[in-house]
């Protein structure tokens, strides 16, 4: 019980926190130029819309690291969410979704209002350096001649 309280109030102050650094890039900037940004997340096979993702916006610094904070929204049945106010500058997107690779890209937020297409691909065949091809069978698999 302790743990999630923990993590809600965790949660709560990286959005905290993000806001705040929106916040201040505001203030430094003199109320700068701002952006409106829609997100649609979909399925790269079929095109069909991808319900509950989590869409994180970080912040990134002029040198291309992350800035500490962020945000999460979630798309809707139609896949789409959107944020007002985003500052112009760099942003890191992620989106994740179970049963879909991971999304990761960093945009130049440079209008006043921006739509960013993301799609989302199924996970790929896993590899491994041990064992063996896959060309043997099982004993139960053998049959006696």
């Amino acid at each position: 019980m302790m743990k999630k309280s923990l993590s809600i109030a965790g949660a709560v102050i990286i959005v905290l926190g993000f806001g705040m650094g929106l916040a201040v890039a505001q203030q430094d900037e003199d109320e700068g130029p701002m952006s409106d940004l829609r997100f649609v997340v979909v399925n790269d096979y079929n095109g069909k819309p991808v319900r509950n993702a989590a869409v994180v916006l970080h912040p990134v610094s002029r040198k291309g690291k992350q800035a500490k904070g962020g945000l999460e929204l979630k798309t809707d049945n139609d896949g789409r969410t959107n944020i007002d106010g985003i500052p112009y500058g760099p942003l890191r997107v992620q989106v994740l979704a179970p049963g879909f690779q991971t999304f990761g890209e960093d945009y130049q937020i440079d209008k006043p209002e921006l739509q960013i297409t993301v799609k989302l691909k199924r996970p790929g065949g896993q590899y491994s350096t041990y064992g063996n091809s896959g060309d043997t069978k099982k004993a139960d698999d053998k049959k006696p001649q």
